[in-house]
């Protein structure tokens, strides 16, 4: 446990960020399923519109240093792809 004033905030504020990026992270998570599900239920305009909703969010999640720059690239490219197969 900490014990120096400085280091008992940091635990705090540790503590704080984590749930600030899980609800963020979970916020990401949501976009996408629901781009996923259009996408297996075989919506194509309904996924496009999920997916347009969706890029802000994870653009957002590189800004905030949640995920990497080439992960959203790689999920965004993805997803398109699966939307040109409908």
């Amino acid at each position: 446990m900490a014990n120096h004033a400085s280091s008992k905030k940091r635990v705090r504020r540790n503590d704080r960020r984590a749930e600030i990026n899980m609800a963020r992270r979970s916020r990401i998570r949501t976009f996408v399923k629901k781009v996923e599900s259009e996408i297996s239920a075989g919506n194509a305009d309904g996924a496009k519109e999920a997916l347009r909703a969706a890029q802000p969010e994870l653009h957002k999640g590189i800004s905030k240093g949640i995920l990497h720059k080439n992960t959203v690239a790689r999920k965004l490219s993805r997803l398109s792809a699966r939307i040109k197969e409908i």
